[in-house]
């Protein structure tokens, strides 16, 4: 575990952060996510203040999560499910063709 610092630019700043090695990859596509989800908002034109940008960005995605968290959105954990039972069976037709 390295924790070296991560950089980030959102909003066109840049960011140094600390971050454990094994989050790296989740933090720079969240940063991203976020970033996206900013320029969305600037793109409108109806908020020009850069603090509100960002409020309505986070509160934009602390939505999505609460709908994910309440059934209402997509549902990570079942999919993946799925995959590995989907993966189960394919694996038994192959093994029985094999046989």
């Amino acid at each position: 575990m390295n924790n070296e610092p991560l950089n980030l630019n959102i909003m066109g700043r840049d960011f140094c952060i600390a971050c454990p090695d094994e989050e790296r990859e989740e933090i720079l596509l969240a940063a991203a996510y976020l970033d996206k989800k900013i320029q969305e908002i600037k793109a409108e034109g109806k908020i020009v203040d850069s603090d509100r940008i960002a409020l309505i960005a986070a509160l934009q995605i602390a939505h999505e999560l609460l709908a994910l968290r309440n059934g209402t959105g997509f549902d990570i954990d079942e999919f993946r499910r799925r995959i590995v039972s989907l993966r189960k069976k394919v694996d038994e037709v192959l093994t029985d063709k094999e046989s």
